[in-house]
């Protein structure tokens, strides 16, 4: 029998207004969206997003035997969520709750101009991880969670319940997987001590996968503050430095405890470093890192330069 996965964590409904080409003169989003103003748009594209939806569809699309665990309302939001996932006969481990509103995100994207995002967050915010039933865990071999800066009981208290989760994963011998999200810092998660929970937490993850600038961000403030600087309207990660930004952050994760750390890095492509301590990965993944090409560190840190060489983008 083939291994088993969960994939769990923020789920939502992502609408994206599509605006005409009309509007490419724009410079700035305020000369769109004015106070009194009756803005044209075209059709939305309305899709599920978050990590439940974005990584675990993806999984059953490849073929894989993974469980979708995400909190929804039962709101037309929460209903278009089952209907998409019972297409993949997915939606049978989605928690149900009726007092809850379905999260939901407007996506603010005109042409040539940075998107801006209104995010409700609904019923992630009430996810602690004890609806995750023992017995759901019976046959799974890999944990993966993704977002929990945007879900408030996973960073309150320092992180108290995403602790507790991924510890209770470790006792059950399942690999552990985690993903993160951009911080709003001017909203209660952006004010949360980012780099204790981390340090907390790691120890428990086999495989860590944040983006550079989220990572950077709750890491080393300063290094990012520089980084934005450097690359004014441009996007940070085409300025990056492989021996001087890059090396360092996924080290300082190694540090923390997490046994392999996959940074994405935009454009310039991946970057992952490993350590020794992935012989330690979850028992019943039965991953055999002896014969993993990049069980050696120093091999893993030539992953990145070699996309850049040739000029490929991830």
């Amino acid at each position: 029998m083939s291994k088993k996965a969960i994939v769990a964590g923020h789920v939502c409904i992502d609408i994206t207004p599509v605006f005409p080409d009309i509007n490419r003169n724009a410079k700035d989003l305020g000369e769109i969206l004015k106070p009194g103003k009756l803005v044209n748009v075209l059709a939305p594209d309305i899709h599920t997003g978050g990590s439940v939806a974005n990584t675990g569809l993806g999984m059953k699309k490849l073929g894989a035997q993974v469980k979708l665990i995400g909190k929804i309302g039962t709101d037309s939001f929460g209903e278009m969520i089952r209907g998409v996932f019972s297409e993949y006969d997915a939606d049978e481990d989605l928690i149900v709750n009726p007092d809850e509103t379905t999260s939901y995100t407007f996506v603010i994207a005109p042409p040539g101009i940075d998107r801006a995002f209104l995010h409700c967050p609904g019923a992630n915010d009430s996810f602690d991880g004890t609806e995750i039933s023992d017995e759901t865990l019976n046959d799974v071999a890999l944990f993966h969670f993704g977002y929990p800066t945007l879900m408030r009981k996973m960073f309150i208290e320092d992180g108290k319940y995403l602790i507790n989760m991924y510890k209770r994963m470790c006792e059950k011998d399942i690999a552990t997987s985690l993903d993160l999200a951009a911080v709003d810092l001017q909203s209660e998660s952006g004010k949360a001590n980012w780099e204790k929970i981390l340090a907390s937490v790691l120890p428990y993850v086999d495989f860590f996968v944040p983006s550079f600038e989220e990572l950077c961000l709750m890491l080393d403030r300063e290094r990012y503050e520089k980084l934005l600087k450097r690359a004014g309207n441009s996007d940070m990660t085409n300025f990056l430095d492989v021996d001087e930004d890059i090396i360092p952050l996924a080290k300082k994760c190694l540090a923390l405890g997490a046994k392999a750390v996959l940074l994405k890095c935009g454009a310039p492509g991946l970057f992952l470093m490993t350590s020794y301590k992935m012989a330690n990965v979850g028992k019943k993944l039965e991953l055999d890192s002896k014969n993993t090409t990049f069980a050696d560190s120093n091999v893993a840190t030539k992953f990145l330069t070699c996309y850049q060489e040739q000029g490929l983008a991830m």
